[in-house]
């Protein structure tokens, strides 16, 4: 029967392909914009980076404060509630908290003007949620998702565009109500520092406090995510010799600031500045009795989902954070393992070299971010933890996930997850603005393809959420899971808005398994929701009505 289903979804797909391609200026017009960009070089609606006249400018992060939505937080007491943290409240107004996030003073960021709090809190806000009694609580990070993004995708999903300043609307975690007990806030992502160089086969430092250091100047930046700021430049740290520059955060340093509470150099995973390990909120937890899982829809050990649980002083390597997600020995803890996650899910699966040389001297050829050897050992069909539901041929993704999960949570096992497109680095299928799978071209002038096979073998990040919370939501059991929108960080790099949008959509369309689950099987007294990014990109929209469709003639 199976097979007959996957029979039937292959015609479907080669057909919608075929089709597609005839109708494409008609209906996909985020798509055509995008292409039209990236032939003339620049653009009407917007740009990514500093310069109007280049469109595909700038393909990395910036230091731009980042929206966070809050459920189950509102009167729910102090340090839960997420006033907190804002307004008179905020770190950023008082010497003494910003020596005790930086571990210094930040020159210009002290400000009495201040509203916005520090990724940080974020770990706070997580702690005193379950001193309080709350028994699941979810983290959800659209990678490199800022406002301006959302903004975007927002007026892409109305076909209007609804707002200028706020929090915004148009999405379902932006209109989301969680029965009266949302909030929203922004918040500072900046790292300890840029430019620390590592040894990962020794787990050391060698230059603690790298090049540049860490902080925020809302007089440059802006005081809230929509102001138009005094100076892209100082965004994205150019030039780097200014005064009071301050680095912008990669996605490791941002995840383990949420996660572990700390600050840390950029590609450091739940170290601090100096490479020392610490402690997560999942290890805190798990430790209590609470399950612990991360969703991604990259790679299972990229940086947020690696941020989750793993130890390492460097976020490229891979097979050795998968290890320590997986409860196995590495280069982190050679002799005692952690316990590992009880849920991982995400993508990897394909992707495999010969060389890999920021894994170090105990790299394994072959997948870069699960060996054989270590998939093989953490299987219950070979004495693991783990049920085990990897990308199969001729196997619908989603059903052979959630039929694991089931058994998972039957057997009160563990769940992993592997799947994802190997040629294109193991990521998922990328959804566009349109809801289809045909990327536009993105900076590099270059644009995915996927095969039937990729899109039916493959679940996506909603159906990955789904299966996750079916292993990990027991009866009376108390757990926290992570989910990430990896995908929209890899479109913005891209300088790809058609991808940046369908990313975003995907990752809403995930968070509303989680606010279905919890009105169907908890309530928002006892289930806490943060959905954020880690940091910025530099898209910016001169034009956003642009984005809407042209009416047809």
């Amino acid at each position: 029967m199976q097979c007959t289903i996957f029979r039937i979804t292959l015609l479907v797909c080669l057909v919608f392909c075929t089709t597609s391609a005839t109708t494409l200026s008609a209906r996909d017009w985020i798509r055509e914009l995008q292409t039209k960009a990236v032939e003339q070089g620049r653009a009407d609606f917007g740009h990514w980076g500093i310069d109007p006249q280049k469109y595909t400018q700038w393909g990395s992060h910036s230091n731009r404060l980042i929206p966070v939505c809050t459920f189950g937080t509102k009167g729910a007491g102090p340090r839960v509630d997420l006033s907190s943290y804002t307004g008179e409240n905020s770190p950023y107004r008082r010497e003494a908290e910003l020596k005790r996030i930086y571990g210094r003073l930040p020159e210009k960021t002290l400000t009495d003007k201040a509203e916005y709090f520090d990724q940080t809190n974020l770990y706070d806000l997580q702690l005193a949620a379950a001193a309080a009694g709350k028994k699941h609580i979810f983290l959800v990070i659209f990678d490199g998702m800022d406002w301006t993004t959302t903004r975007a995708a927002a007026t892409q999903a109305t076909q209007q565009v609804k707002y200028t300043e706020g929090r915004g609307t148009g999405l379902h975690w932006l209109d989301y109500t969680a029965k009266g007990t949302t909030q929203f806030g922004y918040m500072v992502t900046s790292p300890h520092n840029e430019g620390t160089d590592v040894d990962v086969d020794k787990q050391t430092v060698k230059n603690p406090g790298g090049k540049m250091l860490g902080g925020y100047d809302p007089l440059r930046g802006g005081f809230a995510p929509w102001d138009k700021p005094s100076s892209l430049e100082y965004l994205i740290s150019l030039p780097a010799t200014a005064p009071a520059m301050h680095a912008y955060t990669d996605s490791s340093s941002s995840a383990t600031s949420m996660t572990a509470g700390i600050k840390t150099f950029n590609g450091g995973v739940n170290v601090d500045h100096n490479g020392v390990p610490v402690e997560t909120i999942a290890h805190r937890l798990q430790s209590q009795g609470w399950l612990v899982g991360a969703i991604s829809s990259v790679p299972i050990s990229h940086a947020t989902p690696a941020a989750a649980y793993a130890h390492n002083v460097e976020r490229d390597d891979y097979q050795d954070l998968t290890r320590d997600q997986l409860g196995l020995k590495s280069i982190a803890h050679p002799v005692t393992p952690l316990p590992g996650l009880d849920v991982l899910i995400g993508g990897g699966f394909g992707h495999v070299e010969l060389i890999k040389k920021p894994q170090g001297d105990n790299f394994v050829p072959g997948n870069i971010y699960l060996t054989t050897a270590d998939q093989k050992a953490v299987d219950i069909a070979h004495g693991g933890k783990y049920v085990v539901a990897a990308r199969e041929p001729n196997v619908r993704g989603a059903t052979r996930l959630q039929e694991a999960a089931a058994k998972a949570a039957e057997g009160k096992h563990r769940l992993l997850g592997f799947y994802g497109i190997g040629k294109e680095k193991g990521h998922l299928p990328f959804a566009t603005a349109d809801g289809d799978f045909q990327p536009a071209m993105g900076r590099l002038n270059k644009a995915e393809s996927y095969t039937p096979a990729d899109l039916t073998e493959n679940p996506n990040l909603a159906e990955m959420t789904r299966a996750g919370i079916t292993a990990i939501a027991r009866p009376n059991q108390k757990f926290w899971l992570m989910v990430e929108a990896g995908d929209v960080d890899w479109a913005n790099h891209d300088d790809n808005l058609d991808n940046s949008i369908g990313a975003v959509k995907s990752g809403d369309a995930a968070v509303k398994v989680i606010t279905d689950w919890v009105e169907q099987h908890s309530n928002w007294d006892e289930t806490l929701m943060i959905v954020t990014a880690d940091h910025g990109h530099l898209l910016v929209l001169d034009k956003p009505e642009m984005l809407i469709t042209p009416a047809a003639n």
